[in-house]
């Protein structure tokens, strides 16, 4: 990458230890969905929108559009599963990320 193209990104040295959210709004910059080796999928034809997903992910990937789960963007998902093992109808299962 060359130095204009380089210019106005931030390095790793200029992100607060321990990625600390400075201002409202700020974790929106990190799209940590790089890290995962796993992806959720949830099966739309048994889930009952308990919403148990929704609320126990801990990077809130799993998006609500009028109350109902509208999909899981997959740009924060770093893959933990955690929404595959609070599912009470085991409809989302994680499955192997192609690359």
């Amino acid at each position: 990458m060359s130095n204009k193209e380089d210019q106005g990104k931030k390095g790793w040295k200029d992100i607060p230890i321990g990625g600390k959210i400075t201002e409202a709004g700020s974790a929106c910059k990190y799209k940590t969905g790089g890290w995962k080796t796993f992806k959720p999928e949830i099966d739309r034809d048994e889930c009952i929108n308990c919403l148990f997903c929704w609320l126990y992910c801990p990077d809130m990937a799993i998006e609500l559009k009028d109350n109902e789960i509208s999909r899981v963007n997959l740009e924060y998902c770093k893959g933990c599963g955690i929404c595959e093992e609070v599912c009470p109808k085991k409809c989302v299962r994680m499955v192997k990320e192609e690359r």
